[in-house]
């Protein structure tokens, strides 16, 4: 319980100096972040957490099932008609190429690691979260269009590679078998993904028509209407889970198909379950505090920051200059597009399920690269959002002192 009053006080604090600090582009994530760090140092630490109990395996699925939720049914509603070029190219063509670079990287960096965990690593980098440069996405001096293509890609980006994840953390796991059955692991993944998206369209669609018409009859009022957004994903990844499939792709699955139904209903439908989003990722990444901590404790290999530096930058920068080449977004555009790739909590919750389910040598590796390229990619990101914003804000100025072009008579 102490543990809980400890995270509470901290983010009451960050609550009380939040506009100050946003100055220094500290955020709550890099507040909680840094308390944590502080407060589980050391051989006799104030707070300790155990992190590899089916308590904590469970807690994590949850909160990244919820994440996958808001961030599917927060979706701008019509982006996808307005922007379908330019999202389908960074989905479709980005992405994969991004996992592609990644594992190819991986390959290179540590020979002596086999081919399905560096698969693992691969989509635990990849995954972005707009939360630690959140102030990016609602700075009005960066254009529209390119905070809301950050969105969608963002929204959409973790629920692709989720069951990606899945896969290929299966097959690492069934390499360190006596029997390794590649087949067998194949089929049962794709056996839960095809349960979890059963699942996710059924939840999803009987709970968005339900909701419409229970709001258009005059049955219910908004604060009813708010837990019954919040029970979507839960019911979801439950019955997700109960059949054998996996409840996060789940969860995912049922916010892309109720997000139209949320849309037309009343607005802050869905705050609840945003906030409470939020609540949980903060809490978690006060525990990212000791996995920092715990991955520390050894010394580094140049290997392991090479691998960390490239996945926050050339990884994503490179694959997204290439595929929006052609298109009407320009190259400052697109540089900024790929540089904003912000890492967090979908890394986080891949990272712990992975140290979970595999052998603890692979699982100290995937920690150490995990935490370096999460911790690097708040420091870069966080610190480069301001001065991207006023490059937006001088280059505005300076068309707007322009003024439209003369015409010829």
């Amino acid at each position: 319980m102490l543990a809980v009053t400890v995270i509470a006080g901290v983010l009451f604090v960050w609550a009380l100096l939040a506009h100050r600090l946003s100055r220094w582009s500290i955020t709550a994530p890099i507040a909680m972040m840094g308390a944590g760090i502080a407060l589980t140092a050391g051989s006799a630490p104030p707070l300790h957490f155990e992190l590899e109990t089916s308590v904590f395996e469970h807690a994590v699925e949850v909160i990244l099932a919820l994440l996958l939720f808001v961030d599917a049914i927060e979706l701008p509603g019509g982006a996808l008609g307005r922007e379908k070029g330019p999202v389908t190219r960074l989905l479709a063509g980005g992405l994969p190429l991004t996992l592609c670079a990644a594992f190819l990287t991986g390959l290179l960096l540590f020979p002596g690691q086999s081919g399905w965990l560096l698969a693992v690593l691969a989509t635990i980098v990849v995954p972005l979260d707009l939360a630690p440069t959140a102030a990016v996405v609602r700075d009005r001096r960066i254009p529209a269009r390119l905070r809301e293509l950050l969105n969608v890609e963002g929204g959409l980006n973790d629920g692709i590679v989720s069951p990606v994840f899945l896969l290929c953390l299966a097959a690492a796991v069934e390499s360190h078998g006596a029997h390794a059955d590649y087949g067998q692991a194949v089929l049962e993944a794709v056996g839960a993904a095809g349960w979890a998206l059963g699942a996710g369209l059924a939840v999803g669609w009987v709970a968005g028509r339900l909701l419409r018409l229970s709001w258009s009859r005059g049955w219910t009022e908004l604060s009813a209407m708010r837990l019954g957004v919040l029970a979507v994903p839960l019911a979801a990844y439950t019955l997700s889970s109960a059949l054998g499939g996996n409840g996060f792709v789940a969860s995912f699955v049922a916010g892309v198909v109720i997000g139209p139904a949320v849309r037309q209903l009343p607005k802050g439908v869905a705050e609840l379950t945003d906030d409470l989003v939020v609540l949980l990722c903060l809490g978690l990444w006060f525990l990212f505090g000791q996995i920092v901590n715990d991955a520390f404790g050894d010394s580094f290999q140049v290997s392991v920051i090479l691998y960390a530096v490239l996945a926050v930058t050339l990884f994503r920068m490179l694959p997204v200059l290439l595929v929006l080449m052609g298109t009407d977004i320009a190259p400052a555009d697109r540089l900024f597009l790929g540089w904003m790739g912000p890492r967090g909590v979908t890394s986080i919750v891949f990272g712990s399920l992975a140290v979970i389910e595999l052998p603890d040598a692979n699982a100290d590796f995937i920690a150490r690269v995990m935490v370096i390229t999460v911790m690097l990619s708040i420091v870069l990101h966080g610190l480069s959002a301001e001065p991207i914003a006023r490059f937006y804000a001088r280059r505005s100025t300076a068309r707007q002192t322009e003024g439209p072009p003369a015409t010829v008579e």
